[in-house]
């Protein structure tokens, strides 16, 4: 038998082709077309056609060919093992405003991990930095038209950017945004703003650079380096105070008009961050693109905030809102990041005076895990969590019996925390259900207004009811 790269097929999705081929979990992926499969980009790329030959090993170690004749997009439905059917790419920088180098000792080892992947950008919208591709790794998103790619620039001044991420390499590698967009390959760049550092002037130059690329690259965000109490030999980063944060924002909507005007795209984006900080309104929502950053904190509350206030207006009108208003009567806790404090806070007020029979406490949870400097939900810990709350408690704070978090504070899909705490942890401890919330306006407000949001497990490992709503 030859030997040959196999991927081991973790699932097969009900009604699809390989379903319908009887293709099994525990079979074996060995080619396509009679190539080898690299990685998820060839897989992708080699099941494009309308007519395919697929090699699978069964569990029995027979091999099988299977002649498909499918359109052109379709999936097979296969799922496998190793998400990426290869190894994972870690990072061969130490940027000066890394969040992993800022981490406490003893967490769990995948914390720990530092992704530099292209084909995580392609797949998960991760950010990288291109130091550890090469000019074949270019060429192959350029032929398999891979995108978008997001890239971690941070300056286009090639000295400082290789002083930033602390590798010699990192300044000469901006070549390949230029390849990209010679190739058509659509992009998106973060600038992680460091005070002193890559802002000013050097902001400019980055904004300037960068809009050669348009349209194809068709936004950059800009947002602050976060910056824990672990930081004891690193390199020196300060917080921006409430007018350099101000400052900010004027210098990137200076750019925005006249990119709009161009190209149809306003192109750079400070994250929401700074907004909050400054204390200025956030922009319009025509002003974020259709929120084409959004999973990098651009326009998230902006959204939120929209949502909402539909949710609300739509609840009012509703045939039922008299009886409701009426009869809906509960206590609840609100646990947010002190980032979004004041957003959800106005929410929890409008709430409560649509149903006065609601009352909402809004807790926003200091970070004492990684230090006070970090006001993002998703850092919050199960420990921070349970020692506010139960201090709260104890100064005779009425919280209810339900306790309401953003879902970004546990682990994907799972009921566990960032410090390995559980949601039944947090429960037992505070004697609360836990509704985990994802971001949703709407289902926010269905979250506080509808008792029927309970967890539904035996045990700690089973997963529980995820409510869409809210934070970032």
């Amino acid at each position: 038998m030859r030997k040959v790269e196999e991927h081991i097929i973790k699932a097969v999705y009900p009604d699809s082709i390989a379903a319908e081929l009887e293709i099994e979990p525990g079979d074996a992926l060995l080619e396509i077309n009679g190539k080898k499969i690299e990685d998820v980009f060839d897989y992708r790329y080699m099941i494009k056609d309308e007519y395919i030959e697929v090699l699978i090993r069964k569990s029995d170690g027979e091999e099988w060919l299977y002649e498909i004749e499918k359109n052109y997009d379709d999936d097979l439905g296969l799922e496998f093992d190793n998400g990426l059917m290869s190894d994972y790419r870690s990072c061969s920088n130490k940027c000066i405003f890394c969040f992993i180098d800022q981490m406490p000792p003893g967490m769990r080892e995948t914390l720990y991990f530092k992704d530099d992947d292209s084909r995580l950008s392609f797949l998960q919208g991760n950010y990288i930095t291109l130091t550890n591709m090469n000019e074949e790794d270019i060429d192959r998103i350029i032929r398999m038209q891979l995108a978008p790619i997001n890239i971690s620039v941070q300056a286009t001044n090639p000295e400082l950017r290789c002083k930033m991420l602390n590798n010699r390499f990192a300044g000469e590698k901006l070549a390949y945004i230029k390849k990209l967009y010679e190739g058509h390959v659509e992009m998106n760049g973060q600038v992680v703003l460091c005070k002193n550092v890559n802002d000013k002037e050097e902001l400019d130059r980055t904004i300037q650079d960068l809009s050669q690329y348009l349209p194809f690259m068709r936004s950059v965000s800009v947002v602050p380096a976060g910056i824990t109490k672990y930081r004891d030999g690193l390199f020196p980063i300060e917080l921006f105070t409430k007018e350099e944060a101000s400052h900010v924002i004027d210098q990137i909507e200076s750019y925005q008009q006249g990119f709009y005007e161009k190209y149809g795209l306003h192109f750079i984006h400070a994250s929401d961050e700074w907004y909050i900080t400054a204390e200025r309104d956030f922009p319009e929502e025509e002003r974020y693109d259709g929120y084409i950053q959004l999973e990098n904190g651009v326009g998230m509350m902006r959204l939120l905030m929209t949502e909402f206030e539909e949710a609300m207006q739509e609840c009012i009108r509703d045939a039922d809102y008299p009886i409701k208003r009426e009869k809906l009567t509960r206590t609840l806790t609100m646990a947010t990041g002190k980032l979004t404090y004041t957003t959800i806070q106005g929410f929890a007020d409008q709430i409560m005076e649509a149903f006065p029979g609601i009352h909402i406490h809004v807790k926003a949870i200091r970070n004492d895990f990684f230090g006070e400097t970090i006001t993002v939900s998703g850092l919050i810990t199960g420990q921070d969590l349970i020692a506010q709350l139960k201090e709260e408690k104890e100064q005779g704070t009425d919280l209810g019996d339900t306790l309401i978090i953003p879902s970004n504070m546990l682990r994907m899909g799972e009921a566990v925390f960032l410090d390995d705490l559980t949601v039944s942890d947090v429960e037992q401890a505070l004697n609360m259900k836990l509704v985990a919330v994802e971001q949703s306006g709407q289902e926010l407000l269905e979250a506080i207004l509808d008792t029927s949001y309970h967890m539904d497990r035996e045990n700690d490992d089973d997963s529980f009811v995820y409510v869409q709503a809210f934070d970032h």
